[in-house]
């Protein structure tokens, strides 16, 4: 893999990545006259649940489903300049220009007054993933070695962010479909580098460590291993191994987890990604099979804290979808958003085999 890196008029990182076989030529420069990027995010910490939000209340003029030939994540052209400056380009990363999270944050925290509430700068990194200069393909578009080329984005920008002072979580994730509340219809994902253990890893960490001290064993294997010997298995390939979780919340979930243990995306061998990328090719074109239409999917890597000292994570990618019938979405309504009780209304059993059918 080539990466190119540059910076945009406004002083954000962007770069370009390429195969090894592929020209890359000089990266242009951004011409556009562009404002400060907002640095007011903070973090308040929430003294009942023991745990960080973060305030950004400048996200609420982010740009929002723009026309096809107005998209911000389109290669620049005549009379028509983007965040991308190139004139096209394979796999581009940038920071975000209306980020959640800032290495500059500097938020005024004056008016916060609360003896239990921590308020801190929202330190930290948002960052864009274009998977492809193609306006209307989708990433089950992609072919296996371009599925590859976002893989190896993924790890890189998973170790230098991982670098950063401050920062303890990676996380990489694409949300699709303005059912999920995308505002931008180019395909594309996101990075986060979080100042913080999130509150789903810190959870789950805490179940390891109490599955080990009780049975001795590493929680992920034993369930990795049940499942594989169960129901609900997608498919399974050399490296990979794709199943509906025994207790999905959603009405349509995928785990895919690799069959050897690592703790994050970098630590995957070159056949382990090109096997990732074939089998997650395969399970989203199964998605947008099952209503005969592209399903509204979150697809999240779940990787190791930044430190992780009791090895108790390990590296897997949940893919859920929040539509439960061809004209019907699931809704977080009271008991899950209220109580955080999860209400599933289709069988995980039933899940996986229309899967392995379409």
């Amino acid at each position: 893999m080539k990466r190119t890196r540059t910076t945009l008029a406004d002083g954000r990182d962007l770069l370009y990545f390429a195969a090894d076989d592929e020209p890359t030529p000089p990266a242009p420069p951004d011409l556009r006259d562009l404002p400060p990027v907002s640095t007011a995010s903070q973090l308040r910490w929430d003294p009942l649940l023991d745990e960080w939000v973060m305030m950004a209340s400048h996200r609420q003029h982010r740009t929002f489903m723009p026309a096809r030939d107005e998209c911000p994540l389109c290669p620049s052209r005549q009379g028509r300049r983007t965040e991308i400056p190139a004139a096209d380009y394979t796999v581009a990363i940038f920071e975000n220009r209306f980020p959640s999270l800032s290495t500059e944050a500097h938020p005024d925290t004056g008016d916060v007054a609360h003896p239990l509430v921590d308020v801190r700068p929202g330190y930290g990194r948002c960052e864009v993933v274009c998977f492809t200069s193609d306006h209307n393909a989708r990433f089950a578009d992609l072919e296996p070695r371009q599925a590859r080329l976002v893989v190896d984005a993924w790890a890189d920008r998973t170790t230098e962010l991982s670098s950063l002072d401050g920062v303890e979580q990676v996380f990489c994730f694409e949300s699709r479909g303005r059912e999920i509340g995308v505002t931008l219809s180019h395909p594309h994902g996101q990075i986060y580098a979080y100042p913080f253990v999130t509150p789903r890893t810190r959870r789950m960490l805490e179940v390891a460590r109490r599955h080990r001290e009780r049975t001795g064993r590493d929680l992920h294997s034993d369930v990795v291993a049940a499942e594989r010997a169960g129901s609900r298995v997608l498919a399974e390939t050399a490296h990979w191994v794709a199943f509906v979780p025994a207790a999905a919340r959603w009405p349509v979930e995928v785990h895919l987890y690799p069959l050897r243990r690592v703790g994050t995306i970098p630590e995957l061998t070159g056949e382990e990604r090109d096997d990732f990328a074939r089998l997650y090719l395969d399970v989203l074109r199964r998605f947008d099979r099952l209503y005969d239409a592209p399903l509204p999917y979150i697809s999240a890597w779940h990787q190791a804290p930044v430190t992780d000292d009791e090895d108790l994570s390990r590296l897997h990618l949940q893919l859920f979808s929040v539509r439960r019938s061809a004209d019907k979405l699931k809704y977080l309504a009271g008991s899950e958003s209220g109580m955080n009780a999860f209400i599933t209304d289709v069988l995980p059993e039933d899940v996986a085999r229309r899967l392995r059918e379409v």
